[in-house]
């Protein structure tokens, strides 16, 4: 969390340049704009604001390494060679790098998360959460997103294909695009690249702060549901939602998670011994699987069954006492 008042958050219709350089651009950079983008603007055009080099809303955005246009603007990033924020320099290539506290080196994007993604994960979240939440929410994506990108973007540790720096990355012109076309041409399709990665990664971002928001709201109805559990082996939930992370993450003993799958079906699924395994704590009996309906209900006893998989690891009956019964049956058969 910053120690001072971020430059364009002490009043929230100042209007404020924030500046970053021209040429290739990486997630570092990219991120970086995106956060300012929710933190000061978000009812902004993130695209127009980078192709028409112009602004409707308070953010005007610069790619630049002009000394002169750097030193005018309020806000610059992954360039200047400074990291002063009061000033609202955020640089990271000076030989005194800003480092965190494991000694990793921050990217400018983890530099204006310190800063500005509390207001930016405000911005964002169509449902207003507390302070608290707010910073679970930060501490979450800074771990999850913004160290990665850091890493990255300083050679530690690299975030791979298919990653969101890759993406990105993919976004840029070829590097012949000037040969082939013009520096005019070149320029153009640069921007519009920086455009499309950009929107790329404000989908990415906006959607990760939505859905850590939900885990945590999970979290709280996991917990709440397993202190009111009868059999601490089985979880009952009223209403879908990931359950796993939160098993793990406090060590409980649940075997089978019975929650809804819709309207007129209740599921019961195994808990693997290892997050994310396709194994499970104890397996479904070996005579439910592959079975369905009548079948299934002759051989389990419940009468509304639906299915069992082959794998066992997931069954269905029509109601929640028929799930319930099922996930108490196969503890009984397993002798657990």
């Amino acid at each position: 969390m910053s120690e001072h008042t971020p430059i364009g958050l002490e009043n929230g219709a100042a209007p404020v340049t924030a500046l970053t350089h021209s040429g290739n651009f990486h997630v570092d950079e990219t991120m970086g704009y995106v956060i300012l983008h929710y933190a000061l603007a978000p009812q902004g055009d993130l695209r127009a604001r980078v192709l028409e080099e112009k602004s409707a809303d308070r953010l005007t955005f610069i790619r630049s390494r002009n000394p002169d246009v750097i030193k005018s603007a309020d806000i610059v990033f992954d360039v200047g060679g400074l990291y002063d924020p009061p000033h609202g320099r955020y640089d990271h290539h000076m030989k005194d790098k800003p480092l965190r506290e494991d000694g990793t080196p921050y990217s400018a994007a983890g530099l204006l998360w310190k800063d500005y993604g509390h207001a930016a994960i405000r911005n964002i979240l169509k449902t207003p959460v507390d302070d608290a939440t707010v910073d679970l929410i930060w501490k979450s994506l800074d771990k999850s997103l913004i160290l990665p990108i850091d890493q990255d973007d300083n050679g530690v540790v690299k975030m791979g294909k298919l990653s969101l720096a890759d993406i990105v990355s993919a976004c840029s012109p070829p590097w012949d695009t000037a040969e082939l076309y013009g520096r005019q041409e070149a320029r153009a399709r640069e921007s519009l690249g920086f455009a499309n990665a950009a929107t790329a990664v404000a989908s990415h971002l906006t959607n990760v702060v939505d859905r850590v928001r939900a885990s945590l709201k999970a979290t709280d109805r996991v917990l709440a549901a397993y202190e009111n559990a009868e059999d601490k082996r089985i979880l009952v939930m009223g209403t879908g939602m990931p359950t796993e992370k939160v098993i793990f993450e406090h060590d409980l003993p649940v075997v089978y998670v019975v929650s809804p799958a819709g309207p007129e079906q209740w599921n019961v699924k195994a808990v693997p011994p290892v997050r994310g395994d396709f194994g499970q704590r104890v397996s479904l009996p070996e005579a439910w699987g592959g079975l369905e309906r009548e079948k299934l209900a002759a051989v389990s006893g419940v009468s509304d069954a639906v299915f069992a998989h082959p794998a066992r690891f997931i069954c269905g009956a029509g109601s929640r006492e028929g799930a319930i019964r099922m996930a108490q049956l196969a503890l009984q058969i397993a002798g657990v």
